[in-house]
């Protein structure tokens, strides 16, 4: 190890805000915004928003929610695009960052809905809540903007930012509690999603 090197992280501060509310306020009147949201809790925090036809609910593909909304934010570069993911979803994708932040589209937002553990699989402790800090990483990567979102007055700036086309790639972290929320349960069948969702971007079924 080099010298002045350490290989303990310093240990995160709890997020503390309610998952569920923080995504219905980044949300809100949320306009032409078409939304990516990632395995388990994400996509039900975001169909408790909101049903929307611009929702893609993602139930499986653990790891490819950014990235599907990299194709995404490039095939419509006139829209804003948001993903909304978890912290443990996000970490099975940390090359797409670098991808992300290469095709550069100004039209993303990634938001990481981070409690430091892995929700959908028993509550274990992810590399985030080890001191892994995604929003540092994003920036080493060369995204443009990255934001944390640690107190409820720290939304609306977030939610301006993610409803704005240019300014972009994005990388948001959501500092939420690590608690158990209600599930939402949106419908699961994948084909039906995607031809609603194609349907929302003026496409007929495929």
């Amino acid at each position: 190890m080099a010298e002045g090197m350490s290989g303990a992280l310093p240990a995160p501060a709890p997020g503390k805000l309610d998952r569920r509310k923080a995504v219905a306020a980044l949300l809100e009147n949320r306009g032409p915004m078409l939304v990516v949201s990632g395995l388990g809790s994400p996509t039900y925090d975001t169909f408790a928003a909101g049903d929307h036809d611009g929702n893609f609910y993602l139930w499986g593909a653990m790891g490819g929610a950014a990235l599907m909304g990299l194709g995404l934010a490039l095939a419509q570069p006139d829209r804003p695009v948001t993903v909304i993911t978890g912290d443990g979803e996000q970490l099975m994708g940390l090359g797409g960052l670098a991808t992300i932040a290469v095709r550069a589209p100004k039209n993303l937002s990634i938001v990481v809905l981070d409690n430091g553990h892995y929700g959908e699989t028993g509550g274990q402790l992810s590399h985030s809540g080890a001191g892994i800090d995604l929003g540092r990483v994003a920036a080493a990567t060369g995204f443009t903007a990255v934001m944390d979102v640690v107190e409820e007055s720290d939304l609306a700036a977030a939610r301006e930012a993610i409803g704005t086309v240019g300014g972009g790639p994005r990388f948001i972290t959501v500092r939420i509690a690590h608690v158990e929320t209600p599930r939402a349960l949106p419908a699961r069948d994948g084909s039906w999603i995607k031809s609603r969702f194609r349907g929302h971007l003026g496409f007929g079924p495929n």
